[in-house]
């Protein structure tokens, strides 16, 4: 039986999972590092109450390669990133490529061209991507660009930050949120053992900063890098802000132990240190070793998901989940929905209308009327699709 984990209330799972599967020895099913790339079974609701809405699912692009992110404009206009280094538009059913020039863009592994945020204007995108030099990978940095009218094109605007270490790729985060004049960036770990606990680096942490790149006006909020938010991170796929409260949510894609949801505090250790070699047994959130580490408020436990991106659900047509948080999963090609209580997770559904169909399922991103985009992660046919609750029949 899966392991999930709440902080602050402790559920009971209602039924058995459909398969046993657990991640494998090296994480719980990332893309392109020989990881568990396969969907497994999807698990179990928990404690599942009130059932939620009925969904109509709309492929609204079709024929892509890895899509990582897709934001919106504010007319309405999708944006998709593709990881191999393509900036796209959905419009009026056609998928058109918007001019970008990426020349040192390192590709492999889990990276490339990967998270997107849209200013609220939609005049200004920034993205995060690898980057190489002389043939070698050398860094992860979100850079910013000024989109034409119409976006049709964008150009460079100068770089937000650099530095976040990459080796060959793996664990390369990179989430990005903007949200209050702050933009929020996971990033991951590189898969090095030493860089989620040090404050020196950039590696396996939340960063925050204005949209010029400078830390905020708060910061430090660690003794270090004053651009670091938190820290003792390992993959960090997810970010969402939540309504009302504002606060920060982010998903973490986990290792063979598990995966976790976070509620971010400044300043705060999220307890990832894998040991010697880059040890993937030791808990994601290791509190024998940091006792101060802040426990997660959802965690997978050893039947992974290979959870990604996130996204709060907002308005009266999803019903019983309206509130609650939605995460993607690469491994179990679904998406979870985790009714929240304030701070803690207080239940966990499924969307059942996306379960397995898609394969692998990366971002999800919620537009002005309530819909959700998801985009998939499968290598070749990807898709972008478009969720939307089914009104209620009227019972009057």
């Amino acid at each position: 039986m899966g392991d999930h984990r709440f902080r602050g209330r402790a559920l009971l799972l209602l039924a058995a999972l459909p398969l046993a599967l657990g991640g494998c020895a090296t994480g719980s099913g990332e893309d392109g590092s020989g990881e568990d790339a396969a969907a497994g079974g999807s698990p179990a609701a928990a404690d599942a109450g009130d059932a939620g809405p009925t969904l109509d699912v709309e492929v609204v692009a079709d024929g892509l390669a890895l899509p990582w992110d897709v934001q919106l404009l504010p007319g309405g206009t999708p944006l998709v990133t593709e990881r191999g280094g393509r900036l796209l538009a959905l419009e009026d059913g056609q998928v058109r490529e918007v001019a970008i020039d990426l020349p040192d863009l390192f590709v492999g592994s889990e990276s490339g061209l990967m998270g997107m945020a849209l200013s609220p204007e939609g005049d200004t995108a920034y993205l995060c991507h690898a980057t190489q030099s002389g043939g070698q990978p050398q860094d992860v940095r979100v850079t910013r660009w000024t989109l034409d009218d119409g976006a049709t094109g964008a150009s460079a605007d100068g770089v937000v930050v650099d530095g976040m270490p990459i080796t060959s790729g793996r664990h390369g985060g990179c989430r990005l949120l903007l949200e209050d004049d702050t933009l929020y960036v996971g990033t991951g770990d590189a898969a090095d053992e030493t860089n989620p606990q040090s404050l020196d680096s950039l590696g396996g942490k939340v960063l925050a900063v204005t949209p010029e790149g400078e830390p905020l006006a708060d910061a430090p909020f660690v003794d270090g890098d004053p651009r670091i938010l938190t820290y003792g991170h390992r993959n960090v796929q997810g970010l969402a802000a939540q309504p009302g409260s504002g606060t920060i949510w982010s998903v973490e894609h986990g290792s063979s132990v598990d995966d976790e949801v976070n509620v971010l505090e400044p300043g705060a250790n999220y307890g990832w240190a894998p040991g010697p070699g880059y040890d993937e047994s030791v808990p994601m959130t290791d509190t024998d070793r940091f006792p101060e580490a802040v426990e997660a408020a959802w965690s997978s436990g050893d039947r992974t998901h290979a959870t990604s991106g996130a996204a709060f659900l907002e308005g009266e047509q999803w019903g019983a989940w309206e509130g609650s948080l939605a995460v993607a999963e690469l491994k179990d090609s679904g998406v979870g929905v985790l009714r929240v209580d304030g701070e803690e997770v207080v239940g966990e559904d499924r969307m059942a209308e996306l379960e397995g169909d898609y394969g692998r399922l990366r971002s999800l991103t919620l537009d002005d009327d309530g819909a959700l985009w998801v985009t998939t992660s499968n290598g070749e046919g990807d898709v972008v699709l478009r969720v939307t609750p089914r009104p209620a029949p009227d019972t009057r």
